[in-house]
């Protein structure tokens, strides 16, 4: 079966059984959020049980020996992406990684920019011309339903994430795994330069 539409996954695993545990375990256990449950029997189908091997030696993994490195790719890429872990940026050429804030975001931009012209033409009368804006995206202002300016700003204007992300913070509390940390906000706190 192939999937219609992609999902993002990251695993890291140090040993075998952690892998195993990383790939099946039904989180639901302190999470009982809605999109947990209706995901279970979809990852548990589409992701099975993995056939893994045991490791060619017993070493026992040193945690400061990680990886100092982290690869990336989607259908759509062309090549693999290789990433330096210390500083986020591509091994090969020292730009930023096609999975930063800023790409990311640029690219929810555009994609929130196609929408909303195919959502206004399709709720505007044919006889009434559509105006388009030309302004760049980071001029443009969040309360008249425009593309927000900051990338903090977007996050804050999608209600469903930010719902589901108190959730899930209650039921990390309530489970006793402690308060999720939070990153500098300075962090997202950046325009768009489209």
């Amino acid at each position: 079966m192939k999937a219609q539409n992609p999902l993002h996954c990251d695993l890291t695993a140090g040993e075998l059984d952690y892998f195993k545990v990383t790939i099946t375990k039904d989180l639901s256990f302190f999470c009982p959020l809605t999109v947990t449950h209706a995901l279970s029997p979809l990852l548990k189908t589409l992701c099975p049980m993995p056939s893994v091997s045991g490791l060619s030696s017993s070493d026992v993994r040193q945690p400061g020996k990680s990886p100092c490195f982290s690869v990336n790719w989607t259908a759509g890429d062309g090549q693999l992406e290789v990433i330096n872990t210390a500083t986020g940026k591509r091994k090969d050429t020292g730009a930023s990684s096609r999975l930063c804030k800023h790409a990311l975001f640029t690219r929810w931009a555009k994609l929130y920019h196609k929408v909303s012209s195919v959502t206004s033409l399709c709720t505007t009368p044919r006889h009434t011309k559509v105006k388009h804006d030309t302004r760049p995206l980071s001029t443009q202002v969040a309360s008249r339903g425009e593309t927000p300016l900051m990338y903090c700003e977007a996050k804050l204007a999608a209600r469903t994430y930010q719902t589901v992300k108190q959730q899930l913070f209650r039921s990390l509390q309530e489970a006793g795994l402690g308060t999720w940390v939070k990153k500098p906000p300075e962090q997202d706190q950046f325009v768009l330069s489209v």
